[in-house]
């Protein structure tokens, strides 16, 4: 008999059957591994380790189109009103929903979330408390800002920096045709500056040594589990990042579960409990600079994914990024870029280096983004 399907993750509490409802979950694991064998129970803890069951074809499809559903406010509150509002016309041309898409951080990303009418909605975490806001635009030159909970007021005050208002583009000068159809097609594109640096260190940290996919799947199980409520008409599922305490006293058991090794939770964990200083530099990108640099763990590459999202620093080059070179090398050069070739390459641009990387990144066919996948990460045993 064949069967049509495909495997998917499922929860660790699933794989444990409750047949003593008295007992919490971790006793009943406890009580089923004791009665297994030796083998029965090595084919157990690997199913709880790897969390991944079959579904069937039928179920995989119904699993898709939910994915695929619009998302929409939780119920009981898709009429309630904004705490803050802004109406706001640039002088300049602002596209809200392209500056911010590098704060995403995958499609499941639960702090992110664009609808088809161009609504773009976020969630934070301000010193004020947690929001939620919600930006719509009909040009480059009108955006409305609503926002709800404790940060609202926070947010809004500070959404003309966090859009860019201090980024200076037209100092830029692309000197290469690739970079100026880019930059004549993207006129709304700017360096956000959010001042959270906290927020932007944390996923940037995820994403060291790995495969993209994994670090986002790292991301979005860890502020799905442990986040707080998104205030406000926040469409489901999202959440408001952890605050710096419960990231600084994760057990270690839930960074396995979601494929964060030993050396980058640590470097969380100390990033966590430096939080409050490391918002306070915010202001001063040079300060903020020094105490990353300072920090274990922390080098040029995570530095500087934090600069072009945090600090609004449009020459922050991501030196050492797997991808850098070839993308930039095939694009402006035809041919692939050595890792030293690299920075010498980009000083041209200067101060406007990271500018240049985000055009080749928003630039379809002008370079291969991506060169032979890398083996996803296993399953932490």
């Amino acid at each position: 008999m064949r069967c049509e399907g495909r495997f998917r993750r499922r929860r660790v509490p699933d794989l444990v059957a409750t047949k003593n409802p008295g007992l919490d979950y971790t006793d009943q694991t406890l009580a089923h591994e004791r009665s297994l064998s030796s083998r029965s129970y090595r084919l157990h803890r690997s199913l709880v380790d790897s969390q991944w069951t079959f579904e069937s074809t039928g179920e995989s499809t119904a699993r898709h189109l939910r994915d695929l559903a619009p998302a929409h406010p939780r119920e009981g509150t898709i009429d309630l009103p904004p705490d803050c509002s802004l109406h706001w016309q640039p002088a300049f041309p602002v596209d809200a929903k392209l500056t911010l898409k590098s704060l995403r951080r995958g499609r499941h990303d639960p702090t992110h979330r664009e609808e088809a009418d161009g609504t773009l909605w976020r969630t934070a975490l301000t010193p004020s408390g947690p929001v939620t806001y919600r930006i719509r635009q009909q040009r480059l030159d009108d955006l409305d800002v609503d926002a709800w909970g404790p940060g609202a007021a926070e947010v809004v005050e500070n959404i003309r920096t966090e859009l860019g208002e201090h980024d200076r583009p037209e100092d830029f000068r692309p000197a290469h045709p690739v970079l100026e159809r880019a930059w004549s097609r993207l006129p709304g594109l700017r360096v956000p500056r959010t001042g959270r640096l906290f927020e932007a260190l944390v996923p940037a940290i995820l994403e060291q040594r790995v495969v993209g996919l994994d670090a986002q799947a790292a991301w979005t199980r860890l502020v799905g589990a442990h986040g707080g409520p998104a205030p406000g008409p926040a469409p489901d599922p999202m959440r408001v990042m952890p605050s710096p305490d419960v990231w600084a006293n994760l057990p270690i058991w839930e960074w396995r579960r979601a494929g964060v090794d030993l050396h980058r939770s640590k470097t969380v964990i100390f990033a966590a409990r430096h939080a409050a200083k490391l918002n306070r530099a915010a202001g001063d990108p040079a300060r903020a600079y020094q105490l990353m640099s300072a920090m274990p763990g922390i080098g040029v590459w995570t530095a500087a994914q934090v600069g072009h999202r945090a600090l609004g620093d449009a020459d922050a080059l991501p030196l050492g990024d797997f991808h850098l070179g070839r993308m930039t090398g095939t694009a402006l050069l035809g041919r692939p870029l050595a890792q030293h070739e690299i920075e010498a390459f980009y000083l041209p641009w200067r101060p406007h280096r990271y500018r240049v990387v985000r055009l080749l990144e928003l630039t379809p066919r002008a370079a291969p983004r991506r060169s032979h996948r890398a083996p996803r990460a296993r399953p932490f045993r």
